[in-house]
């Protein structure tokens, strides 16, 4: 195996002097997270060019984010993103003595719908080495899910484009629009507000913006405007002032997992570690939040664990 890796990377440093590399074709599958994704994965020699594409981008896009967006950045991440979202409601609440909205969207088909002339725009405002645009071009050009769009979520470096792409509309908010109260976690994004009608007319501000600058659309049965104290529905926990739970439907799926591989396990077909692997996993989810009925309910279900 180890052989055949380096046999890769040399092919690959040959293409690459040479000026022959041509990304390879993906291989497709699908996974269940719980929602069914379709995942494509690149063969080896491409994935270590999307390492080496990683870190040269990396540094030079990431001092450009805003503070406030949270995924696949490091030092950043979902709790961190959960925890700030909670400190950013409580300092507009004054301490939960004010009514605060929070307006929440997700945009629809993220991944399938960025266009590719647009990133390939986004890169070139930044990387003026013609050698190095010309391999991301190859990488962006490598997936379709329509003609010119899309990136496969296979990719390591199709986060770090959603980034890139999503940057445009993080700084649309937070200069343009002078929005304090924003969070960006992929393309789920969180704004919060004393005033619901300020709330409504930030909505189709940024709905503009990203229909004609971006090529997007928000996915119109997941914009919701809430309070606060009646719980957010974000990055699979429901929010509170005082305390977050998961969603009743993420419980209900881990306790229908758990018991399923229960069933397996007395079978014989999987043994105890791999079935404890998966009680503590979910116990590490529940650390984050109100959990105590669920934990009670998982050892009830599996007394041994």
């Amino acid at each position: 195996m180890a052989d055949k890796i380096e046999d890769q990377v040399f092919a690959l440093h040959q293409d690459l002097i040479r000026g022959h590399y041509r990304h390879g074709y993906y291989q497709s599958f699908f996974l269940c997270d719980p929602k069914k994704r379709h995942i494509h994965k690149a063969p080896v020699r491409d994935r270590l060019l999307h390492h080496a594409i990683h870190r040269l981008l990396v540094p030079i896009f990431d001092p450009t984010f805003i503070f406030d967006s949270y995924s696949s950045r490091h030092g950043k991440g979902l709790h961190k993103g959960l925890n700030r979202f909670q400190e950013l409601a409580w300092c507009l609440s004054r301490n939960n003595t004010r009514v605060v909205w929070v307006l929440k969207c997700d945009i629809k088909k993220f991944f399938d719908s960025i266009d590719h002339i647009v990133l390939q725009k986004l890169l070139r405002a930044k990387i003026k080495d013609e050698r190095a645009l010309e391999l991301m071009v190859e990488v962006v050009s490598s997936f379709e899910k329509k003609p010119g769009q899309g990136v496969p979520l296979g990719n390591l470096t199709s986060q770090l484009f959603a980034n890139i792409y999503l940057n445009q509309l993080d700084h649309f908010v937070k200069r343009q629009l002078r929005v304090k109260n924003y969070l960006r976690y992929a393309d789920d994004f969180v704004v919060l507000s004393r005033d619901q009608k300020e709330l409504k007319l930030i909505l189709l501000k940024i709905n503009c913006f990203l229909n004609q600058k971006l090529l997007l659309q928000l996915h119109q049965r997941k914009v919701t405007i809430y309070e606060w104290h009646n719980g957010i529905d974000f990055l699979g926990y429901v929010l509170f002032p005082n305390y977050r739970i998961l969603r009743t439907k993420t419980k209900r799926r881990m306790l229908k997992k758990l018991e399923g591989e229960s069933q397996v396990m007395q079978a014989g077909k999987i043994d105890f570690a791999d079935l404890n692997q998966s009680v503590q996993s979910y116990f590490g989810l529940l650390k984050h939040c109100r959990g105590r009925e669920i934990k009670l309910k998982i050892k009830k279900l599996l007394p041994l664990v």
